[in-house]
């Protein structure tokens, strides 16, 4: 093999590889869906306490305080 091609399939490798783990990761990760709490009342000072509501709420397994008016808002798996 001469210097070139031997280049060549090195940088391939190195490119394959770096390509499989890229993709591996991305598989990975789970995407969360938000939605405002509908039991939740009044202002979200604690998210501990906005995640126990919204694990009562169906289909939600947490939540927590977010924006400016501090608002529960829980989550899901999407």
């Amino acid at each position: 093999m001469d210097r070139s091609s031997l280049s060549v399939s090195v940088t391939f490798f190195l490119l394959l590889i770096l390509l499989t783990t890229e993709m591996g990761t991305m598989s990975a990760e789970a995407k969360t869906c938000e939605t405002q709490s509908g039991k939740f009342k009044g202002m979200c000072m604690s998210s501990t306490n906005c995640a126990s509501v919204c694990k009562s709420e169906p289909g939600f397994d947490g939540g927590h305080c977010q924006g400016f008016r501090r608002q529960c808002v829980c989550t899901k798996p999407c």
